[in-house]
């Protein structure tokens, strides 16, 4: 678990790719409604709102109520812990692939 107390691995929340359209149309706006999310799946309000949760506890989403109406909104920050995991293997590959194109170029010579 990161510094944030979450209670759900951010991988795990982002495994999904309904859960990561969601992030995509959060990271679109500022916020959003449940049924405005909703009008973008073939699937109830139920099931987004189950989506949501997930990611909520990845602390990947935060909520508000107006109203009786629930706005969503990215919290982007948990997705630096993607970031730095990717960063360590483009390192990888990149040193790789340079390894290899020396051992190409050595060989044609």
């Amino acid at each position: 678990m990161s510094e944030n107390n979450q209670l759900r691995d951010v991988f795990d929340a982002i495994a999904d790719p309904t859960r990561r359209r969601l992030i995509r149309l959060l990271a679109e706006t500022e916020e959003l409604p449940l049924h405005e999310l909703t009008a973008q799946f073939q699937m109830g309000r139920t099931a987004v709102s189950k989506h949501l949760t997930i990611l909520k506890e990845a602390g990947l989403v935060l909520d508000r109520k107006v109203g009786r109406e629930t706005r969503f909104r990215l919290n982007a920050s948990p997705l630096k812990e993607i970031q730095d995991w990717v960063a360590f293997y483009s390192k990888f590959w990149s040193g790789n692939i340079l390894r290899l194109k020396q051992l190409l170029e050595e060989e044609e010579e």
